[in-house]
Order: C-alpha cells, then sequence, then structure tokens
C-alpha cells in the first residue's frame, strides 16, 4: 500500500500540472476558431474528456475478462472503478457537447442517431451500479458485473461508427473527409483545420487534452482503486470485530 500512495502522489502532482498547462493552451495559446470564434474552446473538453470515457470502459471490459478468467477480487475493482470514471468522464463530454452545439446548432439537444447513441451508452453503464447494487453477495455481484460490462462495450463500438458514418448534426472532427469538404459539413459547424500557424496551435491543443484527460484518467483509477481497497479493509475489520462480540 505505501507504494501505491507514492505512485499515486506523483500521478496527482503530474496531473495538477498538466491540467495547468492545458487550461493555459485552451485560453491563452489557441487561437479562435474561424467559424465559432472562441465558443469552440470547449470542443478541448468535449473531445478531450471522450477519448479516455471510451478508454475507461474498454479497460473495464479488459478487467471484466480477467476477473472472470482468475477470480481475482482486484480485477473487479479496476472493473468497477474504471466504469466509474468512464461515466463522470462521458457525462462530461455530453454536457460540454451540448454547450459547444447551442450556437452550432441553435439547440442543447437533438435526438439524431449519434446523439440516440450516446443516450445508450450512458444508461448502458449507469445500469451496471444498478446491478451491482441489486446483488448482495460479493462473488456473485463481480460475476455478473463482469459479463454486464462485457456485454454493454459494443454498445461504446456503435456510438463510435455512428459518429463516423451517420450524417447528422454532429460533426466529424478529426479525418472526415467526406464532410469536411463539403458544404454540409460547414454547416453542422465543421472545425476550421486549414493550413498555418493557427491552425497548427488548435491542432496541438487538441492533441495535448487527449494526452492530459488520459493521465487524469490513470490518476483518477489509482485514487480509486486505494478508496476501495482501503474501504474492503474497514468492511473486513467490522466484520472480525462483530464476530467477536
Amino acid at each position: 500500500m505505501s507504494k501505491l500512495n507514492r505512485r499515486i502522489k506523483i500521478l496527482n502532482y503530474l496531473s495538477l500540472a498538466m491540467l495547468t498547462v492545458l487550461l493555459y493552451m485552451i485560453f491563452f495559446y489557441a487561437p479562435p476558431e474561424r467559424t465559432m470564434g472562441n465558443m469552440y474552446r470547449f470542443l478541448y473538453f468535449h473531445v478531450g474528456s471522450a477519448w479516455p470515457a471510451a478508454v475507461s470502459f474498454f479497460v473495464a471490459l479488459l478487467a471484466g475478462l480477467a476477473y472472470l478468467k482468475t477470480r481475482k477480487n482486484k480485477w473487479d475493482i479496476i472493473s468497477m472503478a474504471s466504469v466509474e470514471i468512464g461515466l463522470v468522464l462521458f457525462t462530461m463530454t455530453i454536457v460540454s457537447g451540448s454547450i459547444w452545439g447551442r450556437p452550432a446548432w441553435n439547440t442543447w439537444w437533438e435526438w439524431t442517431p449519434r446523439l440516440i447513441g450516446v443516450t445508450i451508452v450512458w444508461l448502458a453503464y449507469v445500469g451496471y451500479f444498478v446491478l451491482r447494487g441489486a446483488i448482495d453477495e460479493p462473488e456473485k455481484r463481480a460475476r455478473f458485473a463482469a459479463i454486464y460490462v462485457i456485454a454493454a462495450f459494443p454498445t461504446v463500438i456503435v456510438t463510435f461508427l455512428s459518429i463516423r458514418f451517420f450524417r447528422d448534426l454532429h460533426p466529424v472532427l478529426v479525418g472526415g473527409a467526406t464532410e469536411a469538404v463539403t458544404s454540409a459539413g460547414a454547416a453542422q459547424g465543421e472545425s476550421d483545420f486549414g493550413g498555418g500557424i493557427n491552425s497548427a496551435k488548435m491542432g496541438i491543443t487538441l492533441t495535448y487534452s487527449f494526452f492530459v484527460f488520459t493521465v487524469i484518467y490513470v490518476t483518477w483509477l489509482a485514487n480509486r482503486y486505494r478508496l476501495e481497497l482501503l474501504r474492503q479493509r474497514v468492511d473486513g475489520m467490522k466484520a472480525r470485530m462483530l464476530a467477536r462480540l
């Protein structure tokens, strides 16, 4: 535990320093976007948090598979913590996207195929905690939770593919050549990543936001893992004390 505490302390300071640099880059280094102006800065939070949210759900999937194979408690903890953090990041993605979408689309939310997919993903992983709360026996809860998190991950894949292939309000930000060259892409609030130093600064800031939010995810996961270990240790001490009374 002491070794874990030292590593977590380093991660905490590293995340704080990197987040401070990112905030400076978002508000002072990156220029306003040609169409959206300063409102575009919300997109650094939106896209930056979306990436580690997807990663966290994938890590939960891997941890669920590892638990079913080994039945080790640590994998259940990692899976649960990763889904918990993923929901926080995914909620941040939804909220920041809605704030960005209001001036871009003149609406906070639109029930398009892409946003329906986002809603399904969010509800699917909320259901993960409903399932855990409904089962009292620890081993049975961990087993069912591992199966559930594996079954829920295809919703993430389908939603990602919908962003790539369905044409509606949500733009393809990166690699969307088929949309970027059309007037429809511009009408959707397509980001201006043309040539020049300003576009380079926007690309650098966006790339750095991916990296920073990934480090934040790892930091939160380590802290949540430690917290759950401490909680289980306290529960074990309570059980032993009650058994002696």
